[in-house]
Parts: structure tokens; sequence; C-alpha cells
């Protein structure tokens, strides 16, 4: 770590928490937490010592023995009052949340209620966490399954959604009676830690839920401690690989959503102004920091003339802090993120991508150290070239030519990842074809960031993701529950004996 300046030094402490206490940190590593509109010092964030990770594992381990026990309808009524205290504080929130990783008011405040929309799920777990039952399979035998949790968990949340994302984890791993052990992003933590305070504020118990901070060290520490039973990811592939690999060796069960290239097919009987106006939207909110971000566009036949019509739109967003009103769309959340969203522009020039729309170095008034790019926009891209290869996580749109609608769908086949697709038209037919023949695991039709609504699960699929179930939904009940499968016969006392059955057979 580097030392502090002066500005960091005044700047309040992260704190962790651990058994249901807020306690300030005995590490002597720190980072500073930096508003990327201004590179303001907002606050120190903790990198947790080994000695607090596993006082935060023991802490959950500790309370698991009672929270288990914990009746379905006490843990609903918890998250109930939660939804009340998030909605309560909602502008709060997103203004916390602008301030530290600069996305828009608006979008922050939508990156809560994202977040907000699990926790509801999470009020209904009574019918959610639901066994089955066959009455009678033999003689007198009947059958049923219990979903019990696992015990401790663990989450490990991205810098781009600091609200939405640990919503997605906790609030269904404790819904279900386990315990959590949360990591969020160094980067921007300081939302995270109010979600937590606001949770406690619900009556969450003593050590249901602990948040500790770090990077590599205490990702590696949850990942082999040995009295965590399950890990949730959302990241970066290299991160996300990294973690399946570690955490699946250490034998826990394991879900990573990572990295994506999201493609969009236009085909010419879509509706051209909505069309247009859902692909900038896409393309360019949250400056691109999404990993269901619209970075790919298939333009088929005739739409290929829509581009300067497209440039248009995306020229005319406005570029400023997120606490700005009329801000379209606001900085990355670092000078590192901006210098490499930077230099891949410059590889995608020099690899001979047309630039229609440049981004480079924008004035933002009054903002002039911030770590903005504008809208960016290449047409003529090609796979192979880095712009196309990568995830750029910045406002970068890439166009491709298609002639047909097969053409695109085996293009967009070819690519590795499969986090979220959509396409653009008015033919019922086509959008059937569509959706039976692409590879991947979200599909929106004339919906361009096709996430699901909690009632469903995130299901990215090929190297999007790594495990078999999704967060949120009907998937992660399944993530966050052991079936125990349980066999049952009473006798009546007045009852025959059977004799000795020496069969595998129940009779």
């Amino acid at each position: 770590m580097n030392a502090p300046t002066h500005a960091a030094a005044l700047a309040p402490s992260v704190k962790l928490l651990i058994g249901g206490q807020l306690l300030e940190s005995e590490s002597t590593e720190w980072r500073e937490v930096v508003n990327p509109a201004t590179q303001q010092v907002l606050a120190r964030v903790p990198f947790a010592t080994a000695r607090e990770i596993d006082a935060a594992v023991a802490a959950a381990k500790e309370a698991f023995k009672t929270w288990k026990k914990t009746p379905i309808g006490t843990r609903a009524r918890i998250f109930l009052k939660y939804q009340q205290l998030i909605r309560e504080h909602m502008a709060e929130l997103a203004a916390l949340l602008t301030a530290e990783q600069g996305k828009t008011l608006a979008d922050a405040e939508g990156d809560v209620f994202r977040g907000l929309e699990v926790v509801e799920h999470a009020a209904g777990i009574g019918n959610l966490q639901l066994g089955e039952l066959a009455n009678n399979v033999a003689t007198g035998v009947d059958t049923y399954t219990l979903l019990q949790p696992l015990g401790v968990c663990a989450g490990i949340t991205p810098f781009n959604f600091p609200a939405m994302i640990p919503l997605w984890m906790f609030p269904m791993a404790i819904a279900t009676g386990n315990t959590f052990v949360l990591k969020p992003s160094e980067q921007d933590p300081m939302v995270t830690m109010r979600l937590a305070e606001l949770a406690l504020a619900a009556g969450i118990p003593p050590g249901v839920l602990n948040v500790i901070h770090g990077g590599e060290m205490a990702v590696n520490a949850l990942c082999d401690h040995q009295d965590i039973k399950a890990v949730s990811f959302v990241g970066s592939t290299k991160v996300g690989t990294h973690v399946y690999q570690r955490a699946t060796l250490a034998g826990k069960r394991v879900q990573c959503m990572m990295g994506a290239k999201n493609h969009a097919v236009v085909l010419p009987d879509a509706s051209q102004e909505q069309t247009l106006d859902a692909l900038v939207g896409a393309a360019f909110g949250a400056a691109g920091q999404r990993c269901m971000a619209l970075s790919v566009v298939l333009l088929v036949g005739a739409t290929q003339k829509w581009i300067p019509e497209l440039v248009a739109k995306a020229r005319a967003l406005r570029l400023s802090a997120g606490t700005e009103r009329g801000a379209d769309l606001g900085p990355l959340i670092s000078c590192a993120a901006r210098a490499r969203v930077e230099g891949l522009i410059e590889r995608g020039i020099a690899e001979g991508a047309t630039l229609e729309l440049d981004g480079r170095r924008p004035l933002v008034p009054g903002f002039e150290s911030g770590n903005f790019v504008g809208p960016t926009i290449f047409s003529d891209v090609k796979p192979g070239m880095a712009i196309y290869q990568q995830e750029i996580f910045g406002p970068v749109l890439a166009l491709v030519p298609a002639p047909d609608l097969d053409a695109a769908i085996a293009f967009i086949n070819d690519n590795p990842n499969g986090n979220g697709t959509a396409i653009f038209t008015q033919s019922g037919a086509a959008a059937r074809k569509f959706q039976e023949e692409i590879d991947v695991g979200q599909v929106g039709i004339n919906v361009p960031i096709p996430v699901p609504v909690p009632l469903f699960s995130f299901t990215g699929s090929r190297a999007s993701k790594l495990g078999d179930l999704g967060p949120y939904g009907r998937q992660v009940i399944m993530f966050y529950t052991q079936t125990k499968t349980v066999t049952a016969r009473w006798f009546d006392a007045s009852g025959s004996a059977r004799g000795v059955n020496t069969t595998i057979s129940l009779r």
C-alpha cells in the first residue's frame, strides 16, 4: 500500500462488521476511497488481517448454531423490515454510491432498487424454501425432503454495483438460515457498509452478517477457510476462475458470475427510433461499467445505414459528475480504469476499426480531474481485434455488419462468453428462432439488458459463469441449502410383525 496522503489521514475509516459490532481494524494496510469525479479522498478502507477474517468467520459459525433454528416466519419479518429501511434511506444510499462509484444519482437509485427487489424476494422465504413429500411410496412409508442451510457462507462483490450485488447475496443466504461473511470491493465499500448497518437495524442478530475488507489475501482466506461452506462471487473472469478453482478444491459449493461480451442483433424491421435509444442507453449507461452492458451490435442488412443516427444520439449524451442534474453518464471508477479504456481505444484504431465517435479526454467543466471517457463507437469491428476480444468495461460500442440473422447467430455463438444477448425486431418468427438457436444464458427480445427479476434466476452461461446455480430466484435457494431426504415408517402398536427382510426393497 502507498503511504496515506494528508487528505486520507483526515478521512474517516471504514469499519469492519464482526459479531454485530462495527470495529476499527488493526491493519497496517489501507486503501483510499476516492471520488472518481473529483479525486477527493472520501475514506480509508482497511485490508483486514488474518486474525480479523478468522474472527468474522468464527462469529458467523457461532451465530449459525441459533440462527439455523430461527423460525422461518421470524426470518421473513426481518427482511420485511429491512426492505422498508432501504426504501426510507434510498436517497442517502444513492448519494453515497454516487460519491464513491461515480454513476449518476438516478442510476445509483436503480442500483439500490434492483437489490431491494431481492430483499423483497427474501421476505417471501416461507413460500420458497419448501421441500417435497410423497405419501405411501411403500406400505406405510412416506418420503420427504428438507431444505436445510449449509452453515457459514461468503460473498465477494465487485465495484460496479456496490449495492445491488451484495443484496443479491447475503439476504437470500441469511433468509435460508445461513450466516454470512461479505467482502465488498475495496474501491467503494461505503454504501455496502451502510446497507449492513441497516440490516442490523432491521433485526439481523449479531454474527449472522459480517463484513471484512481486503484484496487478494482476503479472497484467498475466504476460499480456503475450513468453516466456510459456500462462496458466491461476481467480478472479472480472471479472479472468478481463481476463486472457483481454489474454493472448489477446498470442498466448497461455488457460484461465479464473471466477464462478458454482450451482443445485440438489429434486424431491418426493428423500430428504428426505439431501437437506437435502447442501444445507446445499454451501451453507455454507467459509463459501460456493467457486466451486462451492451458492447457489440450486429447490424443486419439495411440497418448498417443507421450508424450516423446512432452516433448522433451517443454524442448528445451529457458527461458529468453523477451528482450533476442532467448527467447521462459519469466517470470511470479509477485513473487506472480510464487509462486502460483509452489504451484499448488506441488499439482499436491501430488494428483497423473505424472510429465513428471518439470519447477520449473529454472536457467536463468543473470536473477536469475526473476519470472521464465519453461515448466511443467503432464500426467495421472484426474478431481478433482487442476491442472485440476483451471486455472493455467502459463506454465503448463495437458495430459489426451482418448479412442476415443466421450469420449474426453464428457470430455470437462463436464468442466464448454467454452472459446476455438481445434481438431487436418486430418479427415473432425471427425472435423465436433467435431465442432457440442462440447459445447465451439470458436473452432479450427488444430488451437490451435482459437481467431477470428475482422471481427468476440470473442465468449467464459458458465462459461468463462457473457453477451450476445462479444468484437469486429458485436456483439460489438450491445453492444455499442442502437437500436432505427422509424415508419414514411409523408402526401401529397393534400391527403384526412383518418378519426379517433381507432384500433392498421396502415392503
